[in-house]
């Protein structure tokens, strides 16, 4: 069985960019299974493209590859990588978006070496993961394709700060709902919180909060819905409205929980 091949990209859908992947894929390996998780991530974002792909790349078959299309523009200090990360393959530019993705060690990393199939260098996605993850759909070992490495770029990521009876976290996603994903997890939420009601505080004003929720629908419709949600971080939602607009949340904004 051929493995599934999935393109996550900054590239929109109006461009040809898609599509010239695509048909490079299929050229090289006409019985390839492509599927597109996204094509929308911000120009050059990898937080928001490292996001997605840690909440989607595990619910495909091992042995997927995953090429990510995200300032992909090769250099010294940015080279190409291919990654084996719990059964998984991804194909991308080691820019900080893959540290940002994996809450382990990868099993191997690899620096492409490789040639481009053209002499440009301006679309390495399809001149050059493309032919990367075909080699790995037919079976080849990641180590044939370049020089073994010990780490990946890594991004600063700013930590939750617990003070006290209260932490404060920020935003690191808003979803198509505007539904805003805040950097704590279930355990650090639960260890200070100890099941006590609390308060958000988001640009000065308060907004306080009896429990956590099982589901949005818990609360009456343009209540404030507080989750666990299924990407293992915090999730403040409003039942059927659009909690970031209404609360004016934009990414990397704090968040301040206040246990009472």
């Amino acid at each position: 069985m051929v493995p599934v091949i999935t393109l996550t990209t900054d590239w929109g859908m109006r461009d040809h960019y898609a599509g010239a992947v695509k048909g490079a894929i299929l050229t090289k390996l006409p019985e390839a299974r492509i599927v597109d998780i996204t094509h929308h991530i911000p120009p050059f974002d990898v937080k928001k493209a490292s996001f997605i792909l840690r909440n989607s790349f595990s619910s495909f078959p091992e042995g997927s590859i995953h090429i990510v299309g995200v300032n992909t523009e090769e250099s010294e200090a940015t080279p190409h990588v291919a990654i084996e990360y719990k059964g998984h393959y991804f194909i991308g530019a080691d820019n900080g978006v893959f540290t940002l993705m994996f809450n382990s060690h990868p099993e191997k990393i690899v620096e492409l070496t490789l040639a481009q199939d053209t002499g440009y260098f301006i679309f390495s996605t399809r001149d050059r993961f493309v032919k990367a993850a075909v080699h790995l759909a037919n079976g080849g070992s990641i180590d044939e394709l370049g020089d073994v490495r010990s780490e990946l770029k890594a991004l600063i990521t700013l930590q939750p700060q617990i003070n006290g009876n209260s932490i404060a976290g920020r935003a690191i996603y808003i979803d198509n709902y505007e539904n805003v994903f805040i950097n704590i997890t279930a355990a650090e939420f639960t260890e200070i919180g100890k099941n006590r009601r609390f308060t958000l505080i988001i640009k000065g004003k308060q907004h306080p909060v009896s429990a956590v929720r099982d589901a949005y629908g818990e609360v009456p419709e343009g209540e404030i819905a507080v989750l666990f949600s299924t990407t293992g971080f915090l999730e403040i939602a409003i039942n059927k409205g659009n909690a970031a607009s209404l609360l004016g949340i934009k990414n990397d904004d704090v968040i301040l929980i206040e246990f009472r």
